[in-house]
């Protein structure tokens, strides 16, 4: 059963891509267990809906839409964030975008604007938060991928967005460390969501995908937003308080496995 907190421990999340997904589902635990949460992605109509299921769970949330590649949108979110709901406490910037492609087959613009959505809003939005949660001490939460420490072929711009990741989780952990702050992040496996059909895959790709990942994953299933859900609640809570610039696998075993 999910902890819960209420009152004066209630803190502050602000959370962004979390019009779906990994980010929509962490946003709605964060709330059942009794969090604030700054609900933060480009999508208005899906944001409010969102907020409307929170707060008929007796949960508090607001939707602040915004697209986080154009910094001053983002700077305008956390102040917002602060203003509203009162503090920063946890970051959690879960937006983000995947494409296949290899070296000579991806323009150098949509190499550009995939390290630009899964890399520098990432650290820009951080470095929006900081000053907030230095005052809490607060922490961070990522999200990179299997494929930010294993190598895969056909998704070289992802591949080198999520290992740009997670030298910044660790070169954040000791940067922030003699704050307080916490830095960490989860590394999923295939995880049923829209990401992979928003960058490209029909229908019938995704279903084989899905099936395919049965055989790639050890435990012999893909993941659910539940269960990456679930281990960023873990490393935003004060179970995980002496963890900081780890990169937690969430994959069914998959980065662990040889190419086969």
């Amino acid at each position: 059963m999910a902890e819960t907190r209420s009152g004066a421990s209630s803190r502050v999340a602000f959370i962004t891509g979390a019009s779906s997904g990994i980010g929509r589902a962490t946003a709605a635990l964060l709330a059942k267990q009794g969090d604030r949460v700054a609900c933060v992605a480009r999508d208005r109509a899906r944001l409010e809906s969102l907020v409307s299921e929170i707060e008929g769970a007796s949960g508090r949330a607001i939707a602040i839409p915004c697209d986080v590649t154009v910094e001053a949108q983002v700077e305008q979110a956390v102040a917002r964030c602060v203003s509203e709901l009162g503090g920063l406490d946890v970051l959690i910037p879960a937006a983000g975008i995947i494409a296949s492609g290899s070296l000579e087959a991806t323009p150098m613009e949509a190499f550009d604007h995939m390290m630009r959505m899964n890399v520098r809003s990432v650290v820009h939005t951080a470095k929006c938060a900081v000053p907030h949660l230095k005052k809490r001490p607060g922490c961070i939460v990522a999200l990179s991928s299997t494929t930010g420490f294993r190598a895969f072929p056909g998704v070289f711009s992802y591949c080198v967005s999520k290992a740009a990741v997670e030298q910044a989780v660790r070169c954040l952990a000791l940067e922030l460390a003699p704050a307080g702050i916490r830095v960490n992040a989860i590394a999923p496996g295939v995880i049923v969501t829209e990401l992979h059909r928003r960058g490209g895959m029909d229908e019938a790709a995704y279903a084989a995908f899905l099936e395919r990942g049965k055989a790639t994953h050890p435990l012999g299933h893909v993941g659910q937003v539940a269960d990456a859900s679930e281990a960023i609640a873990y490393l935003a809570s004060e179970k995980a308080g002496w963890i900081t610039g780890a990169v937690l696998p969430v994959d069914g075993g998959r980065g662990i496995t040889c190419l086969r």
